[in-house]
């Protein structure tokens, strides 16, 4: 019986068939750049966004990137197609595009060490774990700022999206004893708030959608959206530097990303943010509109 299938290195292949060797150096450095990217009505969402961005984060992190964008794009329409027959009624893929620098060969007992071998490429879609964002829907998301900070630009550029992630794992412990339902989010070394480990954070106050500068944040192509949808919807949005005091004493706020696209946020450091907001129910709705998918209904109604 056919399996849902992967891409590593060149090759389709069953997906459960699909291994990194040990000796990559994705794993004994953590040097691996990522995107995730999702489908709607099973039809990719901003594949081009997500391919552009992808390749920025292979420039900035010195990852060989040889596949040219539009042979990646092919091979992800083709995992989408042949994957998404293996999905129930309402349920939708999410496509996950990493690269390597490649194997260490020196590890394995050969000859040659760091970017010496071919780069890996690889691409996997799951089916989106909706239950995952349901508590997201119908209770807002919780927040707690860490006393961990954000890595500094001047160390990893914020516009790398990557899996060095020991940082943010850290810092989700560290707000889990505090709230267990929390995410973390965290500051810069100027005490400014700037992101989650998985999401992007906007506020509202005056009426007007603010973002932390993206000079500070990996930019998000569900920001990208909210900022389109705001125009649209006629809600003055703009980027600036975010204290803590006003991210707690928000008029609203709330998260973007890819595979819920936008959820509100309800507590911040224990403190009740207005939930759900009405300029949130608006961007959501119009999102909704833009995609010709109810995004609450289909978490709410999908395992």
């Amino acid at each position: 019986m056919p399996l849902p299938l992967a891409y590593l290195n060149g090759q389709f292949l069953a997906q459960e068939a699909a291994h990194i060797a040990i000796h990559d150096a994705g794993f004994i450095f953590g040097a691996t750049v990522s995107d995730l990217c999702r489908t709607f009505n099973h039809r990719l969402f901003r594949l081009a966004d997500h391919l552009a961005r992808f390749r920025l984060s292979c420039t900035c992190a010195l990852i060989p990137q040889p596949v040219p964008d539009n042979e990646i794009a092919d091979i992800a329409e083709r995992l989408v197609a042949h994957n998404s027959a293996y999905l129930g009624p309402g349920q939708d893929l999410g496509l996950v595009m990493f690269a390597t620098p490649g194997p260490i060969a020196y590890y394995a007992g050969q000859a040659g060490g760091p970017g010496d071998g071919p780069p890996t490429l690889g691409l996997h879609t799951f089916p989106l774990p909706f239950s995952r964002y349901q508590r997201l829907f119908a209770q807002g998301a919780h927040l707690v700022v860490p006393d961990r900070k954000h890595v500094p630009a001047a160390c990893v550029d914020a516009s790398i999206k990557q899996r060095s992630r020991i940082t943010w794992w850290l810092a989700e412990q560290e707000a889990h004893q505090i709230d267990p339902r929390a995410s973390a989010l965290l500051r810069d070394d100027l005490d400014m708030v700037t992101e989650t480990a998985a999401a992007n954070f906007l506020l509202v106050r005056g009426g007007a959608v603010l973002s932390p500068p993206r000079a500070s944040i990996l930019g998000g192509i569900s920001l990208q959206v909210v900022q389109e949808l705001c125009s649209e919807l006629e809600i003055p949005f703009a980027e600036r530097a975010l204290s803590l005091s006003e991210c707690i004493s928000a008029e609203e706020a709330f998260l973007s990303s890819t595979p819920y696209c936008i959820a509100g946020i309800s507590a911040i450091n224990g403190t009740s943010i207005p939930w759900p907001g009405r300029i949130f129910q608006q961007l959501l709705a119009a999102w909704s509109a833009r995609v010709g998918v109810d995004i609450s209904r289909q978490i709410f109604t999908n395992p």
